[in-house]
């Protein structure tokens, strides 16, 4: 029986999902930050000529060369000058290079990570955190995969007012999980950043780990937040940022969710699909 196209796709998809999450997700993490770490330069080369048989890796922007270890190049800096940011007072920039995901306006508090597949900023945002603020407002979803730039950056000038870390489950975010797990950001870990741009508008910033990346380091923090992190979970913050500052990078690439509130919009060219650069506009400011 000859098998469509469509089943063609659908049985990549599944297989896909079956790799990526019917694995020990929690595991796999550990295992990955454990082998990303260890310093062997011929490992390290190996390792990424592996990484390259599967991914789009560009390593040609990248400040160093040559890595002692995976982690070295997941959280490579670039060489000064290979992003522009955009200074206009008119807009935000992407904090990150980024595949955008689900975008748009939310609807009360509802988003959606697919299409179909609902969830709430308050359950995003956790039991201390209050969304209101962002009550038909604007999000966008920006997907780094594993072969990009993983560090973010501040998308205005900033003064970081709070920061909630929840743990959770370590869900693959490609667009495939995405379409199968309902309310998969909420159920995976994540940090709620809170801050306030200097003309006074507020800002959330949620990066959302996945399989294999759940380390966050933020500069603003003197711990790693990861899986197995057992300290505070609430760290009021009095630090200001400038657009473009680093604010810190994923392990090994991630999600990050932007929201603004209301009368924010998307910027031109800004849709599902798009790939963006770190600095390229991402939103508009009310005028």
């Amino acid at each position: 029986m000859k098998i469509s196209l469509l089943q063609k796709v659908m049985m990549q998809e599944d297989l896909n999902f079956l790799l990526t999450n019917r694995i020990p997700r929690l595991a796999a993490t550990r295992f990955m930050g454990w082998f990303s770490q260890i310093q062997s330069p011929w490992l390290t080369r190996c390792a990424i000529g592996v990484w390259r048989l599967f991914t789009d890796l560009d390593l040609s922007e990248a400040k160093e060369q040559r890595f002692n270890s995976l982690q070295a190049c997941f959280t490579r800096e670039l060489k000064p000058g290979a992003r522009t940011v955009d200074t206009s007072p008119h807009v935000m920039s992407s904090p990150c290079d980024a595949i955008v995901g689900e975008c748009g306006e939310v609807q009360g508090r509802t988003v959606f990570q697919a299409k179909g597949f609902p969830y709430s900023t308050t359950d995003l945002f956790g039991a201390t955190q209050d969304p209101s603020v962002f009550e038909d407002g604007v999000f966008v979803t920006l997907r780094l995969t594993s072969a990009m730039y993983h560090r973010f950056h501040a998308p205005d000038d900033l003064a970081l007012e709070h920061l909630t870390f929840i743990s959770g489950d370590t869900w693959n975010v490609n667009p495939i999980a995405l379409k199968r797990v309902e309310r998969l950001f909420c159920k995976n870990e994540r940090a709620v950043i809170r801050a306030k741009t200097t003309d006074g508008h507020p800002l959330a910033i949620v990066p959302v780990a996945a399989v294999l990346v759940a380390s966050l380091r933020l500069r603003f923090l003197s711990v790693l937040l990861h899986n197995g992190y057992t300290g505070p979970t609430e760290f009021p913050l009095q630090t200001s940022y400038q657009r473009g500052d680093e604010l810190g990078w994923f392990q090994h690439g991630s999600t990050i969710i932007v929201f603004a509130p209301n009368g924010f919009g998307l910027a031109p060219g800004i849709s599902t699909g798009q790939r963006i650069k770190m600095g390229q506009a991402l939103l508009t400011k009310p005028v």
